[in-house]
């Protein structure tokens, strides 16, 4: 404003120059203006009082030239032009003030926005660059289930339980603890997307296990493994997985079900993670009551759990100490193995109600406490859809107990001076194990296809069919018509599909079992099928491994 400003440019008259007089005599307008043109709109301005000849001082037409007498009068205060001249002049300011006013406003609430715009992108940029960093530090991926996605190519299920999603559960002391890498903590939790059903089943850490590298308690499976690969020149991260391998196939081993993820917690993440929710609430009941004094190493003194009967609320500490308690419970690591499972279950709830993962606050703590001291073969994505699965599951939890009064299948014994637990059908026998799993973790699927299954005997064997009919039922299968088929001579199981392809989950799992592909015929017009679906007609290869 106060330099030399350039004007638009104004064409010229014929024959003008600057600072001359053109030949009617009008004063030539420069092309330029300089410093002191207070013509400017932005300037001051002469009062121009000359009255033309058809002009009056309003700018106003008249018909003829007014009288001076008549002039001043019009000048005087109290006249209705001097009033009208002041009403518009006091406007005129007022407008111009509230325009200028009005820019303020607008300029000042600009920069105000654009401050807010500034912290909002940082703060998020920065909550966005922490959670990507720190996710991407416990979600590593590597692991998979068909089943997590909608309508789910039948092709890619492997067999009966990948319908189901099944992630192991690991818990270890962590650094600053004895034992730090010993898992005494091991659950398997099994969800059913397809029916909104979950499941936890616990394997007590002392189970006697025969792996490549020798016999232990299967709560040392992890620590060996992964010390055997540091010995042999791996880092931290790729011993940790052989670790992971390691268990994982021991698990499938006893349990007979696929594992598709997993997540190992420490101590401290768990601690944490019940405080960050608010801690837990669960109704103890007088077998999951427990009275102990246990060693608390973190902060090296004694510590006195009393869980009485009742509802019972648990921060982080008190937490950990009834999922470790087992020295004075009268199952010992079984009834430990049950309060685990049930918190388990009521931090589960906790973490996927609404008060929490629409937390951003809560959020950022758990990704806090989770960093360092969790990691899992999840994907972020996979974490996403199990937490909109989980949602619509809601608080529905079955838990499994393989040593419950009425079905022991596992029992303590003696192994070289060591106390351990054996399957109760004997050392390494884990049929009964696996059978009664299986008919608890039943396949989605077939659950929801819910398929009539008529089992034949086509061979000379005895009760081969019925074997056969009684394995399929520990998988959820509908068996219905077990028998002999009408002749005894067929060298290789025959599968009749009599729904032309109507029930696909049901179809691919019994071909990938029975190594065959389905017919839509019956190979023999004698044998009625009734009411069934498919129907098995069992060759002579069945009784190869038999």
């Amino acid at each position: 404003m106060d330099g030399i400003i350039n004007a638009p440019q104004r064409p010229q008259l014929s024959g003008q120059a600057f600072g001359r007089r053109s030949l009617n005599g009008n004063t030539l307008r420069t092309p330029n203006r300089t410093i002191g043109d207070f013509k400017r709109t932005e300037g001051y301005h002469l009062a121009n009082n000359s009255v033309g000849p058809q002009q009056n001082p309003h700018g106003r037409r008249v018909d003829s030239q007014p009288t001076m007498a008549s002039s001043l009068q019009n000048t005087l205060p109290g006249s209705k032009e001097y009033e009208e001249k002041h009403r518009r002049g006091r406007k005129a300011r007022a407008s111009k003030h509230e325009g200028r006013d009005w820019k303020k406003i607008r300029k000042y609430s600009l920069r105000g926005g654009l401050v807010a715009l500034a912290l909002v992108l940082l703060v998020g940029g920065f909550l966005f660059t922490k959670g990507y960093f720190k996710l991407h530090k416990v979600f590593k991926g590597g692991g998979s289930a068909a089943a997590l996605n909608s309508n789910v190519d039948p092709a890619l299920l492997k067999g009966e339980g990948d319908g189901r999603v099944n992630i192991l559960l690991l818990g270890r002391g962590g650094e600053g603890h004895d034992g730090a890498d010993l898992t005494d903590t091991i659950l398997v939790a099994s969800i059913d997307p397809v029916n909104y059903k979950t499941a936890l089943v616990s394997l007590p850490r002392d189970t006697w296990v025969t792996t490549p590298s020798g016999s232990s308690k299967i709560n040392a499976v992890f620590a060996y493994a992964k010390q055997k690969a540091q010995s042999k020149g791996s880092n931290k991260k790729d011993a940790e997985e052989a670790g992971v391998k390691a268990i994982e196939s021991e698990v499938k081993e006893v349990l007979g079900v696929p594992i598709h993820y997993y997540s190992m917690v420490d101590f401290k993440a768990f601690r944490d993670a019940v405080d960050t929710v608010g801690g837990v609430d669960i109704n103890v009941t007088a077998e999951t009551a427990v009275t102990e004094r246990l060693w608390d190493s973190t902060i090296r003194k004694a510590y006195t759990l009393d869980v009485k009967p009742g509802m019972q609320h648990f921060d982080g500490q008190r937490a950990l100490f009834y999922a470790r308690s087992r020295h004075t419970s009268p199952r010992g690591d079984f009834d430990r193995a049950e309060r685990q499972r049930l918190l388990i279950e009521s931090l589960s709830k906790k973490v996927s109600s609404a008060g929490t993962y629409t937390n951003p606050v809560k959020i950022n703590q758990l990704m806090d406490n989770f960093g360092d001291h969790v990691t899992t073969d999840m994907s972020i994505d996979d974490a996403i859809l199990l937490l909109k699965l989980g949602k619509k599951i809601g608080g529905n939890f079955e838990s499994i107990d393989l040593a419950s009064a009425a079905n022991p299948l596992v029992r303590t014994g003696m192994i070289s001076g060591q106390s351990v637990v054996l399957p109760t059908a004997g050392q390494g026998n884990y049929g009964d194990i696996q059978a009664f799993v299986r008919s608890k973790l039943k396949d989605g699927y077939i659950l929801k296809e819910n398929a009539d299954i008529g089992v034949l005997n086509g061979t000379v064997s005895p009760g081969l069919a019925t074997e056969k009919a009684d394995q399929l039922r520990t998988y959820g299968y509908n068996v219905g018509t077990v028998a002999d088929a009408p002749t005894s001579d067929y060298e290789k199981t025959v599968i009749v599909d009599l729904t032309k392809g109507k029930k696909p989950y049901t179809k691919n799992y019994l071909e990938k079992r029975f190594g065959v592909k389905t017919t839509t015929k019956l190979p023999d017009t004698t044998i009625k099928p009734g009411s069934a679906s498919f129907v098995i007609i069992l060759g002579r290869n069945e009784t190869i491994d038999r």
